[in-house]
């Protein structure tokens, strides 16, 4: 009976952890939205809170509302843009293009990440915006993540003010092949 007990608790341990997916497997998973525009036909891979593409800022229209953000200032927007990179070690922050600038985008409670691989990526981010006084440690854990030199880490030496931005939702553009 003992032999019985055993095998089954060892059958129910590895069945049961076989199954679970790990919460990054859980926070990557996405929803794919087809769109189809006058010429092409995209696929957006959803991450997050559920979006859509409708009524997104231009990338040019979002700089001018960051432009005129002071510090404490936060506006709710959705808006398109380019990826310029991902946290390497899970996912949990990316930079986006702004033309001269960038924007550092977070996830709303850590609930979502993004995969390591969308740097170049078209995306709609819809959350809120805010300038943020970014301490030196912070500029380096991030630097850090984005595997940068010691020499680049090293040069981090005083706080900077950043643009940033906390995702609710993201969706991820997909050209599909017709």
């Amino acid at each position: 009976m003992r032999k019985i007990l055993i095998i089954l608790a060892v059958f129910t341990l590895t069945t049961g952890c076989n199954n679970e997916k790990t919460s990054t497997e859980e926070n990557l998973e996405a929803n794919s939205i087809a769109v189809k525009t006058e010429s092409t036909n995209f696929k957006y891979n959803s991450y997050g809170e559920s979006i859509t593409s409708e009524n997104a800022l231009s990338n040019d229209e979002m700089m001018k509302k960051f432009q005129n953000l002071k510090s404490g200032d936060t506006i709710a927007v959705k808006f398109n843009s380019k990826v310029i990179e991902v946290c390497q070690k899970k996912g949990c922050w990316m930079n986006l293009n702004m033309g001269e600038e960038e924007v550092m985008v977070r996830f709303k409670d850590y609930a979502f990440f993004m995969p390591k691989d969308i740097a170049g990526s078209d995306i709609i981010v819809q959350g809120r915006a805010y300038i943020e006084e970014m301490s030196i440690a912070d500029q380096r854990h991030y630097a850090e993540d984005a595997k940068k030199s010691e020499t680049e880490i090293a040069a981090i030496i005083a706080p900077k003010q950043t643009w940033t931005f906390e995702a609710s939702g993201v969706l991820i553009q997909e050209k599909i092949e017709q």
